[in-house]
């Protein structure tokens, strides 16, 4: 299966039609073609590989605001502060991604409270392998290998799983990280700036109120990276142990709540049916793309 993070489909797609520009109103009928041009271009040249997509969108109001408030807490005052209408923007992206649910007959997975994270990191814990080679179980061999496409590192810690790889559209290279493990224990530990989680040893706030974190010395790092995962919450003390169970509740996938997991999997085992695309071209007036219909 190709796993697809929509929202970086789309959102990368936004950026390539607004360019330099910071005041421009969003072409949907564009955006509607580039992204679905580009979910074209991803299908044709992994499918043969890996199978089919299936496409996992965020919610909003996400679980981990609930456990840690200021998770990118940063994006919305951006926002704020940009000249881009944001939600005409929503608006556009909201259309497209029902679309896609609605006309494509793809698996189509969107949970409340769930960001693509939880929904990707579900469905590799539930169909990755660790032992090589594949054991013939007699599940359907659509499961056998799985390629997370998306470029955003978070996801490297899931290549835990032998048949789980990675693919940065923007880039367009595959990320490979021998040892997850200790990726996921070094991400833990640094935080990760883009989502407004500091290191582990700094105040939660530290980004929204505009201070400074406290200085993670590599010398420091180099020597937790020593201690075995499974042993860092007993050898940690006092707010360093505070710090590494925040971080990891937000950053390891494995931690995604019961309730969102058990929805992911129904939804995802709820197959919908192939469907004709030829109306919804038509009423798009998506002519370029009607010649490459079948590709879809």
């Amino acid at each position: 299966m190709i796993l697809i993070d929509l929202n970086q489909v789309m959102i990368s797609n936004l950026m390539a039609q607004i360019g330099s520009h910071k005041n421009v109103t969003v072409e949907e009928n564009l955006l509607r073609h580039m992204v679905l041009n580009a979910l074209r271009i991803y299908r044709n040249k992994f499918v043969q590989e890996y199978g089919e997509l299936v496409i996992c969108c965020d919610d909003k109001d996400y679980w981990r605001k609930r456990h840690f408030p200021y998770y990118k807490g940063h994006r919305k005052a951006a926002r704020d502060s940009s000249d881009l209408d944001w939600p005409q923007i929503f608006n556009c992206l909201n259309n497209i991604r029902d679309e896609l649910k609605e006309s494509f007959g793809y698996r189509f997975v969107k949970v409340d409270h769930a960001e693509a994270d939880d929904i990707i990191g579900t469905l590799c814990y539930q169909y990755g392998v660790e032992l090589w080679p594949l054991q013939d179980d007699g599940r359907d061999p659509f499961f056998d290998k799985i390629l997370i496409l998306s470029g955003d590192k978070d996801f490297m810690q899931l290549q835990r799983f032998l048949n789980v790889d990675q693919y940065d559209p923007v880039r367009k290279r595959k990320l490979r990280s021998d040892k997850p493990d200790k990726y996921l224990q070094e991400h833990i530990l640094k935080g990760d700036r883009g989502d407004g989680v500091p290191n582990f040893i700094s105040a939660g706030d530290v980004f929204m109120t505009g201070g400074r974190q406290k200085p993670l010395r590599s010398s420091k790092l180099n020597e937790l990276l020593k201690i075995p995962f499974d042993d860092m919450e007993q050898t940690l003390q006092g707010a360093e142990k505070d710090g590494w169970i925040r971080n990891r509740t937000i950053v390891d996938l494995s931690f995604t709540p019961d309730d969102i997991r058990q929805q992911v999997l129904e939804q995802f085992n709820n197959v919908p049916p192939k469907k004709s695309l030829f109306n919804y071209f038509v009423q798009h007036k998506l002519k370029n793309l009607m010649e490459h219909i079948s590709e879809f």
